[in-house]
This record gives structure tokens, C-alpha cells and sequence, in this order.
């Protein structure tokens, strides 16, 4: 392939055939306008678009194009997403149009990707084969650095790989991160001296973009074996920035808030799968993808594809390890793992913090369900001999 080939579901205009619709997708993104204009000279045509393929599907109809590559400033990942996704979600001629997915030639993927990834990660706390679990500070803001250290350690005792912020607690006055970050370094390491195990802590640097860099060298400073950066709000060349810092030498796990406005609707905006093969691209080792049993919009078809695409070999780049997060307990990890596979970070907010007997023993429900499931046993068998699991089925069930 030396094209980019780029896949929309569309619904046309009434006045406007399938056919002229997706001319009008390719026409906006390269060479063409609303007229015709005295401008284009014949070189200018080696860059218009093409139609590849035009099939019926639901309401509308789903097209592949090709997009030369010449089109394209190699490594400029702004410039890419203006083309295969720039004016035409306004086009007069589509009633909605989405970006389904989007496949890159060799020349326009000049990135390194992860330094970490999915394997890079599982060395540095250890494991090979089992689902990592992670949890969230919960409540998402406003408790203090001592609190949140606290809460942090006894998630990290309760058997937890990752612990992370929310998407909302950056560097606010009520927990900053030069008394955050040490303070739960600090608890990190009294869990380790207990447990033998090393957990992550993934402090959220989100920030503007021409301090994001600086930011998170200071958080390395400060003892971080972790960055979160939240890519739709941040940019994609702020998580593209961190990954390509020599100085940035720990796994950045990349939070996709604010992604709902772009990809809930089936019919219009983009798909999770685009964002998920820029995230790998430019860098990001951990990356939320979503789950199948959980408390946000879900396509289970739509979800494994996109691990997919984080996972697959892509051009020599390392995988990145997929979050599942959103609504997760104990009794829905079965799920989560027989649709996704075990190559999957299960991230519980509540349903470890929520646990009746507190945010240590949810954390050891939440590892309890993965090892059944790791055992072939089933998560109400494992619970009558597991305490914390029992509990944790009795308050939220098994699905």
C-alpha cells in the first residue's frame, strides 16, 4: 500500500445519490471546493482522491477512498487528521458522515511508537500472562495528598498494578502534585517492602502543550514511574511530545476523556479505532478503549477491533495495553476477559473503592475474579473460599 485508504459510514442528502456524496467526501479532502474554478492545473490532479468502494449499510452507505500520499507532510499528525478528518463532517451533501478507520502507508509512519508498551509495562511490574487490574483515586478530586497517598496504598497492598488519577485532578491547589506525587511514591514503596510488588502510579501532567514536557520531567523528578496525559484535550502531538522526550523515561498511560463528543454517535464524527492507532503511532503505552459490560456506551464488535489495532503488529511499533474502564466490579471481570482477552488492563474505580469493607479488600476481590478466571474456575465457586470476592458479588452481583 503506498496510498492512504481512509472508511466512512455516511447518509446521504435526499437530493444527493451515494454516489455523489462520497465524490463530494473525496473532493473536500484534497483538490476540490463547492465550484468549479479556473485554478487546477493538470499537475494538480495526481492528488485527487478516488472512490475505492461503495457498499448499503443500515441507514446509509459505507466507502473506502484513497488519498495520495503525496497529500501528506510525513510525521505531521495535525495535517493527517485535516485530511481524513477535516471539513467534511459539515458537508452540506451528507446528513452525518464517520470516520470508521484509517490505514497509513510505511512513508507516513515515521514514529517510534511506545518506548514501553503492553510487554515493556508487564516487565516492570512483573507479570506474563494474567490481566493487569488498576484502580482510580476515587473520590476523582478533592481529597488531600496524605488522603490520597493512603487510599493508593491500600490499593497497592490489596494487589493492584496500577493506580492512576482521574482524568479531572491535574495540579489543583487541594492536591498539588509536588506534595501528591511524593506522598504516594512514598506509600508506593511501604507496599512494596511489604508485598514484594512494584505498582504504578500514573500522576496526570495534562497541561497546556508548550509545558506538558517540563511538567512531567518535574514529575519525574519527584520519584513518578508514571505519566497519565489526557489526549483528546491535551493533543495528539502533546502525547506525541512525551513519548519523543529523551528525558520522559517512564510508560505514559494516555486517558481518552472527552472522546464520547467525537465518537458516540454510529453515524457521525470518528470512530474510537482512528484514535487508537494515532495514540499507538505517537506513543502512548496504556491507552482506554472501553469495555464490554461497563457503564459507557459500548459496541462489543466495534471494541475488540480497536484492541486490536493496538495490539496487532503495525509496522515494527510495540503493541499498546489496552484499558478496559468504566463501571468494572469484580463480577463483571469474567466478561471483560473472555470477549478481550487477557492482554487487557481492568481499571475499577468504584467497584474497588466502593467494596463494602473498604478500598483494600476490593482491590483483593478485583484480583481474586482475575485469578479465577485465570484458573477456569468460576467467580461464585472461587468466592466460597475467597472472602473479599463473596462480598463484593454480594453487593454488586456477577454481571
Amino acid at each position: 500500500m503506498q496510498d492512504v485508504t481512509a472508511t466512512y459510514y455516511f447518509r446521504p442528502r435526499a437530493d444527493t445519490t451515494p454516489e455523489e456524496a462520497a465524490q463530494a467526501i473525496v473532493e473536500e479532502e484534497t483538490t476540490g471546493t463547492w465550484t468549479e474554478i479556473t485554478t487546477t492545473t493538470e499537475y494538480v490532479r495526481r492528488l485527487d482522491g478516488e472512490v475505492l468502494a461503495l457498499e448499503p449499510s443500515g441507514k446509509g452507505y459505507v466507502t473506502q477512498v484513497r488519498y495520495p500520499a503525496e497529500i501528506f507532510e510525513a510525521g505531521n499528525v495535525p495535517q493527517y487528521l485535516s485530511v481524513v478528518a477535516g471539513n467534511l463532517f459539515g458537508l452540506g451533501r451528507l446528513e452525518a458522515v464517520r470516520l470508521l478507520d484509517v490505514a497509513f502507508p510505511a512513508s507516513l509512519v515515521p514514529f517510534k511508537g511506545p518506548k514501553f508498551g503492553l510487554e515493556g509495562v508487564r516487565k516492570l511490574v512483573g507479570t506474563t500472562e494474567r490481566p493487569h487490574v488498576g484502580t482510580i483515586i476515587k473520590p476523582k478530586v478533592g481529597l488531600t495528598p496524605k488522603d490520597t497517598a493512603e487510599v493508593a496504598y491500600h490499593a497497592a497492598v490489596g494487589g493492584v498494578d496500577l493506580i492512576k488519577d482521574d482524568e479531572t485532578l491535574t495540579d489543583q491547589t487541594f492536591c498539588p502534585i509536588d506534595e501528591r506525587l511524593p506522598a504516594v511514591m512514598a506509600r508506593l514503596d511501604e507496599a512494596k517492602e511489604e508485598t514484594g510488588r512494584q505498582v504504578l502510579y500514573a500522576v496526570n501532567i495534562s497541561a497546556r502543550a508548550d509545558e506538558i514536557v517540563g511538567r512531567a520531567e518535574h514529575a519525574i523528578d519527584l520519584g513518578a514511574n508514571m505519566l497519565m496525559i489526557d489526549v483528546i484535550t491535551s493533543g495528539f502531538t502533546a502525547l506525541q511530545a512525551l513519548a519523543e522526550a529523551p528525558s520522559v523515561t517512564v510508560p505514559v498511560h494516555v486517558h481518552r476523556t472527552m472522546h464520547g463528543a467525537i465518537t458516540r454517535n454510529p453515524e457521525h464524527g470518528i470512530a474510537m479505532r482512528p484514535i487508537a492507532r494515532i495514540v499507538r503511532m505517537l506513543g502512548g503505552d496504556q491507552l482506554h478503549t472501553g469495555t464490554v459490560s461497563g457503564k459507557m456506551s459500548h459496541d462489543v464488535s466495534e471494541l475488540k477491533g480497536d484492541n486490536l489495532a493496538l495490539t496487532e503488529e503495525y509496522f515494527g511499533i510495540a503493541p499498546t495495553f489496552p484499558v478496559a474502564s468504566g463501571g468494572l466490579h469484580p463480577g463483571k471481570v469474567a466478561a471483560e476477559i473472555e470477549n478481550l482477552g487477557t492482554d487487557i488492563v481492568l481499571q475499577a474505580g468504584g467497584g474497588i473503592h466502593g467494596h463494602p469493607d473498604g478500598t483494600e479488600a476490593g482491590a483483593r476481590a478485583m484480583r481474586q475474579a482475575v485469578d479465577a478466571f485465570m484458573e477456569g474456575v468460576s467467580a461464585e465457586e472461587y468466592a466460597k473460599d475467597h472472602h473479599e470476592l463473596a462480598r463484593a458479588l454480594e453487593r454488586w452481583g456477577n454481571r
